[in-house]
Protein backbone atom coordinates (compact mmCIF):
# COMPACT_ATOMS: atom_id res chain seq x y z
CA UNK A 1 0.00 0.00 0.00
CA UNK A 2 1.55 3.36 -0.99
CA UNK A 3 1.89 5.63 1.65
CA UNK A 4 1.60 9.37 1.99
CA UNK A 5 -0.06 12.47 -0.54
CA UNK A 6 0.10 11.64 -3.62
CA UNK A 7 -0.37 15.28 -4.38
CA UNK A 8 3.22 15.94 -3.18
CA UNK A 9 4.49 13.44 -6.27
CA UNK A 10 6.38 15.26 -9.03
CA UNK A 11 4.29 15.49 -12.10
CA UNK A 12 5.62 12.46 -14.12
CA UNK A 13 5.34 10.17 -10.90
CA UNK A 14 1.77 11.04 -10.45
CA UNK A 15 1.15 9.94 -13.90
CA UNK A 16 2.81 7.01 -13.62
CA UNK A 17 0.65 5.66 -10.33
CA UNK A 18 -2.52 7.29 -12.41
CA UNK A 19 -1.57 4.50 -15.02
CA UNK A 20 -0.86 2.00 -12.65
CA UNK A 21 -3.88 2.44 -10.77
CA UNK A 22 -6.13 2.54 -13.63
CA UNK A 23 -4.09 -0.60 -15.11
CA UNK A 24 -4.77 -3.03 -12.48
CA UNK A 25 -8.54 -2.13 -12.31
CA UNK A 26 -9.00 -2.78 -15.84
CA UNK A 27 -7.17 -6.06 -15.47
CA UNK A 28 -10.08 -7.45 -13.17
CA UNK A 29 -8.15 -8.60 -10.63
CA UNK A 30 -8.82 -5.96 -7.78
CA UNK A 31 -12.05 -3.91 -6.90
CA UNK A 32 -11.92 -0.48 -6.80
CA UNK A 33 -12.08 -0.30 -3.46
CA UNK A 34 -9.30 -2.79 -3.52
CA UNK A 35 -7.08 -0.55 -5.86
CA UNK A 36 -7.63 2.31 -3.75
CA UNK A 37 -6.32 1.04 -0.75
CA UNK A 38 -3.36 -0.45 -2.51
CA UNK A 39 -2.73 2.63 -4.24
CA UNK A 40 -3.33 5.29 -1.57
CA UNK A 41 -5.68 7.39 -3.07
CA UNK A 42 -9.33 8.11 -2.98
CA UNK A 43 -12.37 6.45 -4.54
CA UNK A 44 -13.18 9.87 -6.05
CA UNK A 45 -9.64 10.23 -7.76
CA UNK A 46 -9.86 6.57 -9.24
CA UNK A 47 -13.08 6.96 -10.70
CA UNK A 48 -12.29 10.57 -12.28
CA UNK A 49 -8.97 8.64 -13.95
CA UNK A 50 -11.39 5.86 -15.04
CA UNK A 51 -13.86 8.53 -16.18
CA UNK A 52 -10.78 10.14 -18.34
CA UNK A 53 -9.37 6.81 -19.39
CA UNK A 54 -12.24 5.83 -21.16
CA UNK A 55 -12.49 9.27 -23.28
CA UNK A 56 -9.31 9.89 -23.88
CA UNK A 57 -7.67 6.81 -23.35
CA UNK A 58 -4.11 6.83 -22.03
CA UNK A 59 -3.66 10.57 -23.06
CA UNK A 60 -6.18 11.37 -19.96
CA UNK A 61 -3.81 10.08 -17.92
CA UNK A 62 -1.00 12.00 -18.98
CA UNK A 63 0.96 14.90 -16.80
CA UNK A 64 -0.62 18.48 -17.50
CA UNK A 65 1.34 21.68 -17.06
CA UNK A 66 0.40 23.45 -13.59
CA UNK A 67 -0.65 26.75 -13.09
CA UNK A 68 -3.17 28.46 -14.82
CA UNK A 69 -3.96 28.50 -18.34
CA UNK A 70 -2.13 29.87 -20.72
CA UNK A 71 -3.18 33.46 -20.93
CA UNK A 72 -4.30 33.83 -16.90
CA UNK A 73 -2.69 33.97 -13.57
CA UNK A 74 0.21 36.15 -15.66
CA UNK A 75 2.10 38.85 -13.34
CA UNK A 76 2.10 42.54 -14.81
CA UNK A 77 5.39 43.65 -15.57
CA UNK A 78 7.22 46.51 -13.72
CA UNK A 79 6.63 48.85 -17.23
CA UNK A 80 3.05 47.52 -17.56
CA UNK A 81 1.95 47.77 -13.86
CA UNK A 82 3.67 52.13 -14.49
CA UNK A 83 1.02 52.16 -17.58
CA UNK A 84 -1.73 50.67 -15.86
CA UNK A 85 -1.29 52.93 -12.93
CA UNK A 86 -1.00 56.24 -15.38
CA UNK A 87 -4.46 55.65 -16.68
CA UNK A 88 -5.72 55.11 -13.72
CA UNK A 89 -4.48 58.26 -12.11
CA UNK A 90 -5.22 60.33 -15.72
CA UNK A 91 -8.38 59.18 -17.16
CA UNK A 92 -11.97 57.75 -16.24
CA UNK A 93 -13.02 54.53 -17.93
CA UNK A 94 -15.43 56.01 -20.20
CA UNK A 95 -12.54 58.41 -21.84
CA UNK A 96 -10.86 54.66 -22.72
CA UNK A 97 -13.95 53.58 -23.96
CA UNK A 98 -15.04 51.05 -20.94
CA UNK A 99 -18.59 50.17 -19.90
CA UNK A 100 -17.90 51.28 -16.45
CA UNK A 101 -18.30 55.33 -14.58
CA UNK A 102 -16.23 54.60 -11.81
CA UNK A 103 -12.72 52.97 -11.45
CA UNK A 104 -13.88 49.73 -10.17
CA UNK A 105 -11.99 46.01 -9.51
CA UNK A 106 -13.75 45.21 -12.79
CA UNK A 107 -12.48 47.70 -14.57
CA UNK A 108 -9.14 47.90 -14.05
CA UNK A 109 -9.74 44.60 -14.67
CA UNK A 110 -11.29 44.99 -18.13
CA UNK A 111 -8.13 47.41 -18.97
CA UNK A 112 -5.37 45.30 -18.03
CA UNK A 113 -7.08 42.38 -20.33
CA UNK A 114 -7.69 44.97 -23.13
CA UNK A 115 -4.33 46.79 -22.70
CA UNK A 116 -1.81 43.49 -22.39
CA UNK A 117 -3.99 40.43 -22.68
CA UNK A 118 -3.23 39.13 -19.76
CA UNK A 119 -5.76 37.99 -17.34
CA UNK A 120 -5.93 38.48 -13.09
CA UNK A 121 -8.10 37.92 -10.70
CA UNK A 122 -10.47 40.57 -8.99
CA UNK A 123 -8.24 39.52 -5.83
CA UNK A 124 -5.25 40.35 -7.71
CA UNK A 125 -6.65 43.34 -9.05
CA UNK A 126 -6.97 44.73 -5.56
CA UNK A 127 -3.59 43.62 -4.49
CA UNK A 128 -2.31 45.93 -7.48
CA UNK A 129 -4.59 48.68 -6.38
CA UNK A 130 -3.88 48.86 -2.80
CA UNK A 131 0.24 48.18 -3.80
CA UNK A 132 0.08 51.11 -6.38
CA UNK A 133 -1.36 53.42 -3.26
CA UNK A 134 -5.00 53.49 -4.25
CA UNK A 135 -8.48 53.28 -2.01
CA UNK A 136 -12.00 53.43 -2.53
CA UNK A 137 -13.15 57.15 -2.28
CA UNK A 138 -16.06 59.11 -3.15
CA UNK A 139 -15.46 61.17 -6.56
CA UNK A 140 -15.71 64.69 -6.64
CA UNK A 141 -18.49 65.67 -9.75
CA UNK A 142 -16.37 67.95 -12.27
CA UNK A 143 -18.84 69.44 -14.79
CA UNK A 144 -17.49 68.86 -18.87
CA UNK A 145 -17.93 72.30 -19.22
CA UNK A 146 -14.87 73.42 -16.48
CA UNK A 147 -12.34 74.96 -18.73
CA UNK A 148 -9.22 73.52 -17.41
CA UNK A 149 -7.09 76.75 -18.95
CA UNK A 150 -8.96 79.10 -16.91
CA UNK A 151 -8.78 77.15 -13.62
CA UNK A 152 -5.62 77.07 -14.17
CA UNK A 153 -4.83 81.00 -14.97
CA UNK A 154 -6.77 81.44 -11.90
CA UNK A 155 -4.21 79.31 -9.45
CA UNK A 156 -1.28 80.71 -10.72
CA UNK A 157 -2.25 84.02 -12.09
CA UNK A 158 -5.44 85.45 -11.32
CA UNK A 159 -5.79 84.60 -7.58
CA UNK A 160 -1.95 85.45 -6.21
CA UNK A 161 -2.31 88.82 -7.91
CA UNK A 162 -5.52 89.06 -5.96
CA UNK A 163 -3.97 88.29 -3.01
CA UNK A 164 -1.42 90.78 -3.53
CA UNK A 165 -3.90 93.60 -3.71
CA UNK A 166 -5.94 92.57 -0.71
CA UNK A 167 -2.70 93.08 1.13
CA UNK A 168 -1.19 96.45 -0.11
CA UNK A 169 -4.82 97.95 0.23
CA UNK A 170 -5.08 95.92 3.99
CA UNK A 171 -8.46 94.85 2.53
CA UNK A 172 -10.29 91.41 3.95
CA UNK A 173 -11.23 88.68 0.60
CA UNK A 174 -14.31 86.61 1.48
CA UNK A 175 -15.25 83.94 -0.16
CA UNK A 176 -19.13 83.64 -1.01
CA UNK A 177 -21.93 80.89 -2.03
CA UNK A 178 -25.34 80.59 -1.19
CA UNK A 179 -27.21 77.45 -1.10
CA UNK A 180 -30.86 75.56 -0.60
CA UNK A 181 -32.22 73.84 2.21
CA UNK A 182 -34.64 70.98 2.27
CA UNK A 183 -36.54 68.97 5.05
CA UNK A 184 -36.38 66.24 3.86
CA UNK A 185 -32.09 66.12 3.35
CA UNK A 186 -31.10 63.49 5.15
CA UNK A 187 -27.20 62.62 6.03
CA UNK A 188 -25.29 60.30 8.76
CA UNK A 189 -26.66 56.41 9.30
CA UNK A 190 -28.49 54.92 12.87
CA UNK A 191 -27.55 52.05 14.19
CA UNK A 192 -30.23 49.32 14.05
CA UNK A 193 -30.89 45.06 14.31
CA UNK A 194 -29.18 43.77 11.39
CA UNK A 195 -32.03 43.47 8.58
CA UNK A 196 -34.34 45.90 9.93
CA UNK A 197 -33.90 49.35 8.60
CA UNK A 198 -34.35 51.69 11.50
CA UNK A 199 -37.38 54.08 11.35
CA UNK A 200 -37.19 57.93 11.81
CA UNK A 201 -40.53 59.62 12.56
CA UNK A 202 -40.96 63.30 10.94
CA UNK A 203 -43.31 65.26 9.38
CA UNK A 204 -44.47 64.60 5.80
CA UNK A 205 -44.56 67.88 4.84
CA UNK A 206 -41.43 69.71 2.76
CA UNK A 207 -40.54 73.20 3.25
CA UNK A 208 -37.47 74.75 2.50
CA UNK A 209 -34.98 78.19 2.94
CA UNK A 210 -31.93 79.28 1.80
CA UNK A 211 -28.85 80.63 3.35
CA UNK A 212 -25.82 83.06 1.92
CA UNK A 213 -22.93 82.92 3.29
CA UNK A 214 -18.69 84.08 3.02
CA UNK A 215 -15.69 83.28 4.87
CA UNK A 216 -12.17 84.00 5.22
CA UNK A 217 -8.89 82.22 5.68
CA UNK A 218 -8.60 84.00 8.95
CA UNK A 219 -11.85 82.31 10.26
CA UNK A 220 -14.33 84.70 9.35
CA UNK A 221 -17.91 84.14 8.65
CA UNK A 222 -20.79 86.13 7.31
CA UNK A 223 -24.02 84.71 7.04
CA UNK A 224 -27.73 85.17 6.26
CA UNK A 225 -30.80 82.90 6.48
CA UNK A 226 -33.73 83.70 4.39
CA UNK A 227 -37.14 82.43 2.67
CA UNK A 228 -37.60 84.38 0.10
CA UNK A 229 -35.99 83.65 -3.43
CA UNK A 230 -32.57 84.65 -4.17
CA UNK A 231 -32.57 87.63 -6.32
CA UNK A 232 -30.42 90.90 -6.27
CA UNK A 233 -32.04 92.51 -3.12
CA UNK A 234 -31.35 89.69 -1.50
CA UNK A 235 -27.42 89.70 -2.37
CA UNK A 236 -27.34 93.20 -2.14
CA UNK A 237 -28.91 92.96 1.57
CA UNK A 238 -25.90 90.24 2.27
CA UNK A 239 -23.09 92.38 0.48
CA UNK A 240 -24.11 95.32 3.08
CA UNK A 241 -24.18 93.32 6.08
CA UNK A 242 -20.44 92.06 5.22
CA UNK A 243 -19.22 95.43 4.83
CA UNK A 244 -20.93 96.35 8.18
CA UNK A 245 -19.34 93.19 9.34
CA UNK A 246 -15.73 93.62 8.02
CA UNK A 247 -15.15 97.43 8.72
CA UNK A 248 -12.37 97.54 5.83
CA UNK A 249 -12.51 96.99 1.97
CA UNK A 250 -13.84 93.79 0.64
CA UNK A 251 -12.46 91.59 -1.74
CA UNK A 252 -15.72 88.68 -2.06
CA UNK A 253 -15.38 85.82 -4.28
CA UNK A 254 -18.12 84.46 -5.99
CA UNK A 255 -18.91 82.04 -8.99
CA UNK A 256 -21.05 82.70 -12.37
CA UNK A 257 -24.67 83.02 -10.74
CA UNK A 258 -26.89 85.10 -13.08
CA UNK A 259 -27.57 87.21 -9.52
CA UNK A 260 -24.09 87.80 -9.47
CA UNK A 261 -23.80 88.98 -12.66
CA UNK A 262 -26.77 91.53 -12.60
CA UNK A 263 -26.86 94.49 -14.36
CA UNK A 264 -28.09 96.39 -10.97
CA UNK A 265 -25.74 94.42 -8.58
CA UNK A 266 -23.01 95.87 -11.49
CA UNK A 267 -24.31 99.38 -11.19
CA UNK A 268 -24.47 99.13 -7.58
CA UNK A 269 -20.89 97.55 -7.24
CA UNK A 270 -19.32 101.18 -9.74
CA UNK A 271 -20.86 103.24 -6.87
CA UNK A 272 -18.86 101.01 -4.12
CA UNK A 273 -15.90 100.37 -5.63
CA UNK A 274 -13.39 101.57 -2.77
CA UNK A 275 -16.07 99.34 -0.20
CA UNK A 276 -16.34 96.17 -2.27
CA UNK A 277 -15.12 94.25 -5.41
CA UNK A 278 -17.20 91.13 -7.02
CA UNK A 279 -14.74 89.01 -8.01
CA UNK A 280 -15.87 85.96 -10.48
CA UNK A 281 -14.45 82.39 -10.18
CA UNK A 282 -14.06 80.43 -13.39
CA UNK A 283 -17.26 78.78 -14.29
CA UNK A 284 -18.27 75.51 -13.26
CA UNK A 285 -15.20 75.18 -10.48
CA UNK A 286 -17.13 74.80 -7.02
CA UNK A 287 -14.92 72.80 -5.93
CA UNK A 288 -12.09 75.90 -5.96
CA UNK A 289 -15.08 77.98 -3.46
CA UNK A 290 -13.86 77.20 0.35
CA UNK A 291 -17.10 77.75 1.39
CA UNK A 292 -18.78 74.84 -0.45
CA UNK A 293 -17.33 72.87 2.74
CA UNK A 294 -19.45 75.49 4.95
CA UNK A 295 -22.47 74.68 2.94
CA UNK A 296 -21.57 70.81 3.41
CA UNK A 297 -21.14 70.67 6.74
CA UNK A 298 -24.32 73.02 7.45
CA UNK A 299 -26.29 70.43 5.47
CA UNK A 300 -24.38 67.49 7.19
CA UNK A 301 -24.82 68.39 10.45
CA UNK A 302 -27.28 71.29 10.95
CA UNK A 303 -29.53 69.58 9.04
CA UNK A 304 -29.43 65.78 7.33
CA UNK A 305 -29.28 64.94 11.47
CA UNK A 306 -32.31 66.56 12.53
CA UNK A 307 -36.34 66.64 12.05
CA UNK A 308 -37.66 70.21 12.45
CA UNK A 309 -41.08 70.48 12.40
CA UNK A 310 -41.64 73.38 10.43
CA UNK A 311 -39.85 75.78 8.03
CA UNK A 312 -39.57 78.50 11.42
CA UNK A 313 -37.68 75.92 12.91
CA UNK A 314 -36.07 74.33 10.46
CA UNK A 315 -34.31 78.50 10.16
CA UNK A 316 -33.37 78.48 13.70
CA UNK A 317 -31.83 75.69 14.05
CA UNK A 318 -29.57 76.28 10.90
CA UNK A 319 -29.01 80.03 12.56
CA UNK A 320 -27.92 78.62 15.72
CA UNK A 321 -25.35 75.83 13.85
CA UNK A 322 -24.20 78.91 11.85
CA UNK A 323 -23.87 81.00 15.17
CA UNK A 324 -21.91 78.44 16.70
CA UNK A 325 -19.75 77.90 14.10
CA UNK A 326 -19.10 81.91 13.55
CA UNK A 327 -17.59 81.78 17.04
CA UNK A 328 -14.56 78.91 15.86
CA UNK A 329 -12.78 80.61 13.82
CA UNK A 330 -10.40 77.66 13.97
CA UNK A 331 -13.45 75.01 12.34
CA UNK A 332 -13.54 77.90 9.59
CA UNK A 333 -9.60 77.93 8.68
CA UNK A 334 -10.20 74.10 8.02
CA UNK A 335 -12.27 74.70 5.60
CA UNK A 336 -9.41 75.97 3.69
CA UNK A 337 -7.11 72.95 4.11
CA UNK A 338 -9.03 70.82 1.64
CA UNK A 339 -6.87 69.41 -1.40
CA UNK A 340 -8.76 71.95 -4.07
CA UNK A 341 -9.04 74.99 -1.62
CA UNK A 342 -5.37 74.65 -0.14
CA UNK A 343 -4.42 77.54 -2.25
CA UNK A 344 -6.57 80.16 -0.69
CA UNK A 345 -5.20 79.27 3.01
CA UNK A 346 -2.56 81.98 2.88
Amino acid sequence: MMKGDARTLSPSAQEALRKRAVATYLAGTLTQTQVVQVFGVSRAALIKWLACYRAQGEKGLCARRRGPAKGTGARLTTAQAATIRKLLGDKCPEQLKLPFYLWTREAVQQLIWRKFTIRVSIRTVGNYLRAWGFTPQKPVRRAYEQNSAAVQRWLQEEYPALAKRAKAEGALIYWGDEMGLRSDHQAGRSYGVCGQTPVIPGTGKRFSCSMISAVTNRGQLCFMVFSETFRVKVFLTFVRRLLKQARRKVFLIVDGHPVHRAKLVQAWRAKHINEVEIVYLPSYSPELNPDELLNQDVKSNALGRRRPRDAEEMKEEVRGYLFSTQKRPDVIRNYFTGQHVSYAAA
